[in-house]
């Protein structure tokens, strides 16, 4: 069952994955890029979307799990995207079930654009599930979009303070927190931004 966070993008995932692909990995993660492991690992990329993250990290010698819940998406990724190191998940925040089941730790968890369409309680469940998929010394990059939220989608509102707080009450520390404009023109005009956050698992 697609989780009501999906809402929305599967009748126009052709549209949108155009918009997607036309941005470069680093137009959007350049602030990430320090944490990034040096050597191949198999990361984790939470709403992979049309996959471009994704191919960016394969392209750099990683092995990536790319989950997605909606299947327009992962045909669209999949076929743009062909990849030994990329294998494609059907799975979703809050749960993960399929990615727990596997009982595999990650150094990286890519996490872009997708904490908004939880609200508060299913955040607080992610964020326990986020720290759990973490090796000790593994980090989180997250991407947490602010501004009008478009017709049909369901978004919330996040205060920064409580990702900030709800990463701590999980043994998780900040390493990097910053915001920025949009890169996407149309959400710029939106007035647009990003929180940008790097936790890691201390222990």
């Amino acid at each position: 069952m697609r989780s009501p966070g999906t809402t929305g993008y599967a009748s126009h995932a052709a549209e949108l994955a155009e918009r997607y692909e036309s941005l470069s990995f680093l137009d959007k993660h350049s602030a990430f890029l320090p944490w990034l492991p040096e050597s191949p690992r198999v990361v984790l990329d939470i709403g992979a979307g049309s996959g471009a993250d994704a191919a960016w990290l394969a392209q750099h010698g990683h092995r990536v799990v790319a989950v997605e819940p909606v299947a327009e998406f992962r045909a669209l990724g999949q076929a743009r995207h062909a990849s030994p190191r990329i294998e494609w998940l059907d799975d979703q925040l809050p749960t993960l079930e399929r990615v727990l089941d596997r009982d595999h730790r990650f150094d990286l968890v890519l996490l872009s654009g997708v904490w908004m369409h939880l609200d508060e309680a299913e955040r607080e469940r992610a964020m326990g599930h986020l720290a759990q998929l973490l090796e000790p010394g593994g980090v989180v990059c997250m991407s947490l979009r602010h501004g009008p939220v478009p017709e049909g989608r369901r978004m919330f509102e996040v205060p920064p303070q409580e990702v900030l707080a709800s990463a701590q009450s999980h043994g998780l520390s900040t390493l990097l927190s910053t915001s920025r404009a949009s890169v996407q023109t149309a959400n710029q005009a939106m007035g647009v931004t990003w929180s940008q956050w790097v936790f890691r698992r201390d222990a």
